[in-house]
């Protein structure tokens, strides 16, 4: 039973990390007719229809108190999460923001060890860091003649990995309720939007609905609120519930790989040497980081130890 749990934890986490590889591509498609916030606002209303017919059963936490915590998780999964990724591919490329992001894992180890003490921190976390770190700047960089230390859309891609560490140690609390994963999802997205409205103020916000008469408006809209959105999130959540924050964080590694690739197909983004080292430069760190890289198999260890 455990170990079937596990496998349809991974599956649900392998998907989620397939679509959302590929986010970008429809995000930075879409910013030719659409403003950052506009984008968020409707692809997560999007998002929170669908798991109302999925799921239209009211939701009514045991404990008021509960609810910080969905608040908490709809104002960094959400609103800060997505808008400062939105924000992000305007000035920089889809490439670069899927690897940036690829660090969320860190903050996600760092949080949970300073928090909820679950997990040591070892050299090779630190190590692993600094890798990581030197393969951003090599991705920022990317082959220009001119070297920038503080990219501003790079530097939001960073922030918004940070926020994203803090929903997932929020997701983890949440998980530990014993809830419906579409129930608290779709509770998650309500706060999401209702955190996004000054946004909707500030920015600038238009409806303008004729948009989506253009065939590919309405598919990638569709694509980011159905698939995406109400999809993914009740996937990745599913798989934090099953695997935990750790095992679970270990599928963003993926991203920038399917980003770059997808990036370079549909955008026709150039990728150059430099971009490509610091990919695998940031990998290689992440990897070093959770003790991936190097670590024997269970029968390796045996056999080295005599058993």
């Amino acid at each position: 039973m455990n170990r079937t749990k596990e496998s349809t934890g991974h599956l649900a986490a392998g998907l989620t990390i397939l679509i959302w590889g590929t986010t970008f591509i429809a995000t930075k498609l879409l910013l030719v007719d659409f403003q950052p916030v506009e984008i968020l606002f409707f692809r997560f209303l999007i998002g929170i229809v669908a798991l109302f017919l999925v799921c239209p059963r009211r939701f009514r936490p045991t404990d008021r108190r509960q609810e910080w915590l969905f608040a908490g998780a709809g104002i960094c999964g959400v609103t800060l999460y997505y808008l400062l990724e939105n924000i992000a591919l305007t000035y920089t490329m889809a490439s670069n923001v899927g690897v940036v992001l690829s660090v969320s894992p860190f903050f996600a180890t760092l949080l949970t060890h300073l928090i909820l003490k679950e997990e040591k921190l070892r050299w090779n976390f630190f190590l692993g860091f600094l890798a990581a770190i030197g393969g951003i700047v090599l991705i920022s960089w990317n082959g220009s003649t001119k070297f920038s230390l503080n990219p501003f859309g790079d530097f939001l891609a960073f922030a918004a990995a940070f926020v994203w560490g803090v929903y997932s140690l929020l997701t983890r609390k949440i998980s530990n309720l014993g809830y419906s994963t579409v129930l608290t999802t779709r509770r998650t997205f309500f706060y999401g939007l209702i955190f996004m409205i000054p946004a909707l103020v500030l920015m600038d916000f238009r409806l303008e609905l004729a948009r989506f008469a253009a065939p590919g408006n309405l598919f990638n809209i569709l694509f980011l609120g159905f698939g995406a959105s109400a999809l993914c999130f009740v996937t990745w959540n599913f798989a934090v519930r099953r695997l935990g924050v750790m095992k679970t964080s270990v599928y963003i590694y993926a991203v920038p790989v399917i980003t770059v690739i997808t990036s370079a197909l549909i955008l026709h983004e150039t990728i150059t040497p430099m971009a490509v080292l610091g990919t695998v430069l940031t990998l290689a760190g992440l990897l070093i980081s959770e003790g991936r890289w190097g670590k024997k198999k269970p029968q390796q260890a045996e056999k080295a130890s005599g058993q």
